[in-house]
Formats: structure tokens, sequence, C-alpha cells
């Protein structure tokens, strides 16, 4: 079984495949420092929860975007699993080419969004993911990365509104009954849900005019990404294990032989 691990500014995001079938998914804060052994244990907790032995996971593969955890996490690979995880990092095969002006200022978790959109659903296509930033990418028909847009994320503009002003609230992030709020609540959910689909529809209908393509097929990952999939007509699919798939595809690529 392959494990791939995809950290993120909030969450590590682990799944197991056993081929092309996803058989668990779990995940863990990622501001938490740990030590290399509370990683190890941890994982092989979470594995053993889902009926999954250690020693049935043959290989991994991680994306980062998070430096300041790869030392423990690495290490603790190496130490309870005995495996020396493959890292997405420049110069690794990904089936897609980077043509922005400084491939490596790139995060790891965009490319492999955009080798999985590729490779899953074809080219011409513009990725979006909901996360601690909503991050939008273009790939051509060729599997070329064009270009990326990167705005605040859903809950990085909510905690803006209840940290930085003193009488509102923290809230549940949800579409409220209605934009017609009549309450502080429903006012910020309408603004958080409403804003992000208005900002998600203008941005996908500007790229679709600059790249002169209007039947630009469109794929949104991340967990709030589903709440506005479902509010839009602007969003062919959603595929909410994007990043796993594509930690999967990218390992095929890199002929570990095991």
């Amino acid at each position: 079984m392959l494990l791939v691990v995809d950290v993120g500014n909030t969450n590590i995001t682990f799944g197991v495949f056993d081929g092309e079938q996803l058989e668990a998914n779990f995940r863990m804060t990622t501001k938490l420092q740990r030590t290399s052994d509370e990683y190890g244990i941890s994982v092989r907790d979470m594995l053993a929860h889902n009926r999954i032995m250690p020693e049935e996971i043959q290989d991994v593969i991680i994306a980062s975007v998070v430096p300041n955890v790869m030392h423990s996490l690495l290490n603790s690979f190496i130490k309870y699993f005995s495996i020396h995880p493959v890292v997405v990092e420049p110069g690794i095969k990904t089936g897609i080419r980077i043509a922005t002006e400084n491939p490596r200022q790139l995060g790891a978790d965009r490319i492999v969004d955009a080798a999985a959109a590729y490779e899953l659903y074809g080219g011409p296509v513009f990725v979006i993911d909901f996360g601690t930033g909503t991050t939008y990418d273009l790939v051509d028909g060729t599997g070329t990365f064009l270009s990326g847009v990167t705005a605040p994320g859903i809950r990085t503009a909510a905690k803006a509104l209840w940290e930085d002003a003193a009488r509102l609230p923290e809230i549940e992030i949800r579409k409220p009954p209605s934009i017609l709020a009549r309450e502080t609540i429903s006012s910020m959910q309408a603004g958080l849900i409403y804003g992000q689909i208005g900002q998600t529809e203008y941005i996908i209908k500007q790229t679709k005019k600059e790249f002169g393509c209007k039947d630009l097929k469109v794929v949104a990952t991340g967990g709030l990404g589903k709440i506005i999939a479902n509010e839009t007509d602007a969003i062919d699919i959603y595929d909410p294990t994007l990043t796993l798939q594509g930690l999967r595809l990218i390992y095929n690529k890199q002929n570990r032989g095991k």
C-alpha cells in the first residue's frame, strides 16, 4: 500500500491507496509542534484505527507547503516505517510543465492538484483549491501550468473578521438561509459564502476571457469547496480527494521499483 501525505498550512492529510483504490484517509493539525516520535506513533495509531497494519505500507510520498515540519515528519517515516519518502520538490516527475516566471516559488500542493486535474480530467483545465488560501491555477491542453491566482481562503477571511473586529463573534462557516441577512451571524455567513461565490465566478469568467477558451473545464477541491461548488454552475467538477489522487499519480511516475 502507498501512504500519501499532503502537508497544508492548517491540516496534514493522509491517504492510503491499495493500487488506485483509496482505502482510508485521516487528518492531524499542522500547527501543533511534534517530534518524529510523536508523528510516527500517531500515524501508526491512525492506520491501526483504519484496520491497516503499518507493515502494509510499502512507500510514502509527501507534498508540503510547511517546511518547518518536514524534518520531524520525514524522520518519523524513516524511524517507524523504515521508508525514505518521496518528496514533491523541483526536479520530480509530475506529468506537467511549469511555465511561470519562477517555477520554484510554486507550492507543491498546486503542482499536485494541477497534475491530478490534467491526468484525471484532461486539459485545458482550471483547478481551484479552497484551502487556507483559495488558489486558481490554469493548465493548458498540453499539460503546461500557465498561471495562477491566489486569494485568502474562506476560513482565513472569517478568522480575520472575528479576530480583528472586536464585536464580531466566531461563527460556523455555512450558507445562510438568505443573502438578506437580518442579524450579525447570518450577515457574516452571507458575506463569506456569497462573497466567495462571486469571487470564484468572476475569476473563472475573466480567465476564460483572457485565455480565449469558453469551454475551459473547471475542477474544484478543498474542504469548503463543496459549499461553493453546490452554489454555482461555473464549477464543473468537485473532487474532494484530488490532491491525494495527484500524489498517487505522481508517485507512479517515479519508478521506485516497489
